[in-house]
């Protein structure tokens, strides 16, 4: 087993960005989620609402990178700003028809639960083959893809350490997924529902969240131990 993709998304909801290879805190991959885009009341812009997020379909129309310099970029279709630029702000706050900024972490946390999440690619054949529509990862929108040859196998790693690269995971839960799965988002369309057979089949639950047991980088191409 080997890591076929790694992602990264510096702002939450936007779209991401591909590494060749990711340097892991014990928060997650360096920079994953550190930016959201906040309403007035404190809540998250996403394409769901809860007491955490606010719906604002809006945000998955942009795209953030980081640059060589360390800042992050974010860009609608011709048009692009760095985070900090007034001028995005705005831009946000017109597109979602209220007053939204970009701001980093502070003491709620942007991740959703763990630190990384990750997915094999049997898993997603599977998904595809049953219910139709795309199998590219980045409609799950996790960080890691591994390949792999049984579908879901990497589930029965949850209360495992896994080694790859310089770092090492602990497998700490399954990920129940939301609407953003079924969204065009993230350059990527997914041309067939997959959430209400998800709900009947399999609980809403899809790829994997790990947490950070030792810091590391990962790179494309490193192989997966279990341990």
């Amino acid at each position: 087993m080997v890591v076929t993709s790694l992602r990264r998304y510096p702002v939450k909801s936007m779209g991401g960005e591909a590494l060749a290879s990711a340097e892991l805190d014990h928060r997650g991959f360096h920079g994953d989620r550190w930016y959201a885009v906040v309403d007035g009341d404190g809540r998250f812009a996403s394409v769901k609402d809860t007491r955490r997020f606010r719906r604002r379909d809006a945000v998955v129309r942009y795209t953030a990178s980081t640059t060589a310099d360390g800042q992050v970029e974010v860009r609608s279709d011709d048009t692009s700003w760095l985070v900090g630029d007034p001028l995005l702000d705005r831009h946000l706050t017109t597109a979602m028809g209220s007053e939204q900024r970009i701001l980093p972490e502070a003491a709620v946390s942007h991740q959703d639960a763990g630190a990384v999440s990750l997915v094999g690619t049997a898993t997603i054949a599977w998904c595809a083959a049953r219910w139709g529509g795309s199998d590219d990862p980045r409609r799950l929108r996790v960080n890691i893809v591994v390949e792999t040859q049984t579908p879901f196998i990497e589930e029965t790693w949850v209360g495992h350490q896994i080694a790859l690269g310089s770092a090492a995971l602990t497998v700490v839960e399954r990920i129940p997924r939301c609407r953003m799965i079924d969204v065009e988002q993230d350059g990527t369309s997914p041309r067939a529902p997959w959430l209400r057979s998800l709900g009947s089949e399999r609980d809403l639950y899809l790829a994997v969240y790990a947490d950070v047991s030792r810091p590391g980088v990962i790179t494309l191409g490193d192989e997966i131990s279990v341990l």
